[in-house]
């Protein structure tokens, strides 16, 4: 599956983006989605996940009740709605797929990466 994320950009420090990943060649509902965040000089880290129905979400504890990660099946898409953004939440945002359902916080469980999305939070 290709995936195409987008919405990334630059917002003051309490504001709002919503992130789209749009995913193609490929049966987008048999995979359960991520996103994860890459910081300048920092490693990537898990931000979010979905499985392949929506059913169960899981979130790393920083982004809980300001992100929320959700799918449109029939649209090949998952979202990132991210609210009350905090400059540390500066990073180049990725999305990706997994075959695997749950306990799906490591990168290495996905076989799928999009090309990634900045986002720049200012304080």
């Amino acid at each position: 599956v290709q995936l195409q994320a987008c919405g990334g950009g630059l917002v003051q420090a309490g504001g709002s983006l919503r992130l789209s990943c749009a995913g193609s060649g490929s049966v987008f509902s048999v995979f359960a989605m991520g996103w994860f965040r890459q910081a300048p000089g920092k490693e990537r880290e898990f931000v979010a996940s979905t499985s392949r129905n929506g059913a169960n979400t899981d979130y790393i504890d920083s982004v809980k009740g300001r992100f929320t990660i959700s799918r449109d099946n029939a649209k090949n898409t998952v979202y990132l709605q991210m609210n009350d953004l905090r400059p540390e939440d500066t990073a180049v945002y990725y999305c990706a797929a997994a075959v695997r359902q749950v306990g799906i916080q490591n990168p290495s469980l996905y076989s799928y990466w999009g090309q990634g999305t900045q986002v720049t939070v200012s304080s």
